[in-house]
Parts: C-alpha cells; sequence; structure tokens
C-alpha cells in the first residue's frame, strides 16, 4: 500500500522540476506556469470532494484498481497535450484521480488495530513522501535526457504495473458496502467538517503546512536553473533526495501520537517549520544551508501531517474516507495557493520573496496553534497526556 500510494501522489509532483521546460514547449509566461501545478491541485481538491467519500459506500479495493486505471488514460493525456488548455486540462484530471492515495490511506487505516494505527499510517505516509521525492528525482533526470513529455509517459507506465500490482495484493474488501446513497454522503462533509473542532483545527494546519511545503518546492527549480546557477535539472531533482528526513519524521509521529503525544508533536513541527525558511533563505550563500532547509522543512510538514491523518482517522473509523476528504481539501487548496504565490513571489522579488511568503505561511500556522490555547484533542486523548 506504501508503494503504491506513494505513486499516486507523485504523478501531482512530476511537473515541480519540469516548470521551465512545459513553459518553453508551449508558450507559457513566466507568471503563468504555476498553473501547471495550481490545476493540478485544485483538480486533487475536486477529486476528495467527489471521489473519496465514495469510500465509505463502495468496494474499496474495486475503487482504488478503477482509480488506478483511469489515472494511466489521464497521465497520457499530459503527455500528447498539443496546446497549453489541453494540458491544463489534463492536468486536472491527473490532481482527480490522484485522491487514490486518501483510499488507501483510509482502507490501511481501517484494517489497522487501533493501537497501532499511527503506526500504519507513518508508514503509509512514509512512501507518500519517498513517492514525492522520487518524482522529483525521476521527472528531473528524465526531462533532461527525453524531454517532459517522456515524464508523463514513463508515470503512465508505472501507474498501469502499479494496478496490476494491486490487483494481485490487495486485500479483499471484507466490509459489506454502505446503505447510505452518494448524495447522502456528500451533504454530510459539511456537517462532518462543522461539527468536529479538532477535524476544523487539523484541516487548517494542512492549509498552512502545504502551502509552506509547494511554495517552495515550486519555486525551488527557478533560481537553481537561472543562468549563472549552472544546475541542470537532474542535479535540481536530487535535492528531493534530501527530503528523505520527511519520510523518517512521518513515522516517529505517528509512534509519538499513538502515546498520545500529538499536540506536542504539532507544536514542534511548526517551530521547526518557521525556522526552516530563515535557513533556506541562505541559499545564495551555500547550497548546504539549502540542503539543511530541505531536511527541517521536510521533516516538520510530514511529522504534523501523519500526526493529524491519525487523529481524524481515530475519531471516525465508521466515516474515514469522508473524513479524510473534508481535511484534504484543505491540504489540496494550500498546495495550490502555495503554487500560484510562489512564482508570483519570485517574479517580483526573487528568492527572497519566495522565502518571506513561505515565512509569513509558515509563523500563521505556528500562531494558530498558539492561539488554540494548545488545543486539546479532548476527546481522543486526555490533558495528561497532552501535558506528558
Amino acid at each position: 500500500m506504501a508503494f503504491a500510494a506513494g505513486l499516486a501522489v507523485a504523478n501531482v509532483y512530476i511537473a515541480h522540476p519540469l516548470l521551465d521546460l512545459i513553459g518553453k514547449s508551449l508558450d507559457f509566461r513566466p507568471a503563468e506556469i504555476g498553473l501547471a501545478v495550481t490545476l493540478a491541485q485544485i483538480g486533487y481538491a475536486i477529486g476528495l470532494i467527489f471521489l473519496v467519500p465514495l469510500t465509505d459506500i463502495m468496494d474499496r479495493r474495486r475503487l482504488i484498481l478503477g482509480q488506478s486505471g483511469l489515472s494511466v488514460v489521464a497521465l497520457v493525456a499530459v503527455a500528447c497535450a498539443p496546446t497549453p488548455a489541453v494540458l491544463l486540462a489534463s492536468l486536472s484530471m491527473v490532481g482527480a484521480l490522484a485522491v487514490t492515495v486518501q483510499t488507501l490511506v483510509a482502507y490501511a487505516g481501517a484494517l489497522a488495530p487501533p493501537q497501532e494505527r499511527g503506526i500504519v499510517l507513518g508508514k503509509v505516509t512514509s512512501g507518500v513522501v519517498v513517492g514525492i521525492l522520487a518524482a522529483r528525482v525521476i521527472s528531473g533526470s528524465v526531462g533532461d535526457l527525453l524531454g517532459w513529455r517522456a515524464v508523463y509517459l514513463l508515470a503512465a507506465a508505472a501507474s498501469a504495473i502499479a494496478a496490476l500490482a494491486l490487483s494481485w495484493m490487495l486485500p479483499p474488501d471484507d466490509r459489506q458496502s454502505g446503505k447510505q446513497r452518494y448524495g447522502e454522503v456528500l451533504r454530510s462533509l459539511p456537517r462532518l467538517f462543522v461539527g468536529d473542532r479538532t477535524l476544523r483545527l487539523r484541516a487548517a494546519f494542512a492549509f498552512v503546512i502545504f502551502a509552506a511545503f509547494s511554495t517552495f518546492w515550486t519555486a525551488l527549480v527557478l533560481p537553481l536553473t537561472a543562468p549563472g546557477s549552472g544546475l541542470s535539472h537532474t542535479q535540481v531533482g536530487l535535492f528531493g533526495l534530501v527530503g528523505i528526513a520527511g519520510a523518517i519524521g512521518a513515522r516517529s509521529a505517528g509512534r509519538l501520537t499513538d502515546l498520545g503525544h500529538a499536540g506536542r508533536v504539532t507544536g514542534a513541527s511548526l517551530l521547526l517549520l518557521c525556522f526552516s525558511w530563515g535557513i533556506i533563505a541562505m541559499l545564495y550563500l551555500s547550497l548546504w544551508w539549502l540542503i539543511a532547509g530541505i531536511v527541517l522543512l521536510d521533516l516538520a510538514v510530514q511529522a504534523v501531517h501523519v500526526t493529524s491523518q491519525t487523529l481524524i482517522v481515530d475519531r471516525h473509523p465508521d466515516a474515514a474516507g469522508r473524513a479524510i476528504a473534508a481535511y484534504m481539501v484543505l491540504y489540496s487548496l494550500g498546495s495550490a495557493t502555495g503554487a500560484a504565490i510562489a512564482p508570483f513571489m519570485y517574479s517580483l522579488w526573487g528568492w527572497a520573496g519566495v522565502c518571506m511568503a513561505g515565512g509569513v505561511i509558515s509563523v500563521t500556522g505556528l500562531l494558530l496553534w498558539t492561539a488554540s490555547g494548545r488545543f486539546q484533542e479532548q476527546q481522543l486523548f486526555p490533558p495528561s497526556l497532552w501535558n506528558g
């Protein structure tokens, strides 16, 4: 499941190291190329609202396999796109179908024993992190050698292989299909979100951390491939490997959440996220500063993410698909916001503008955590565990 989840989410992120290649190929203006990432994230948000809730009423195995097959078609459409409009529409479909990863997360959480749910979701999230990082490395390398269209054809082939592997290996869904109708499930989403303060707070954290995450990774290729920097897309992609610390953090965060330390993990991670931007801002002094900043940023983001998902699945075991969908809508909107802000800020003030935007976003998250009164997940963990 971890491998399949990583591959599914990778399809959304492979465009990041290729933005300038895509822009030159299809005559995008510099300030508009961020739309390639933004619309993929918007498509992801639409998929979260309309596809992930099906997890609660359909056979999850069949749903995962169906979405995986359609993803192959969408990736081929991107690779063959003749115009910017076709490209952006196809990327929106890729984003919508990438929500397979959330169906896998909900399924893994449902299969795991409650006392081990954080560890299991930490492992799945680790697969997601590796998928994101591998996407950047591979897409940068293949883009340098064969062009950006070859990257999407390779992604389509890998997705087809993964779909076949899942059909052989994915456990059958023994749960009886839900009695609710699809319309009823969709209408229950706002009620679920409004009625759970923990879900609302965690969704707000998701918006913040992934806006910061997307701001950084969308803009990184711009200064590193600018005239005078001399780095190839392959070399830029290799910076993604540094973020493997995010996968390590995801596993550790899952274990700590199982022990009741969700609040402490969240606060410490948001503080670390703020600190990381100060280090990232020193990119032009040395690439070692950039590497250190990447480690801290990815570690902080993924630690908050796995903590939040563990809490949400624990609170809504019978509606995990809907709860995760509500949470991930804010994740996707945050990612889209960061992808839109990054090229704009870079066009105005260069790398300093990008770091200023990322820092402001991150401080907002820390202030939110502080203003919430170090919000205790009271219905799940008692104050003694929170404060311990």
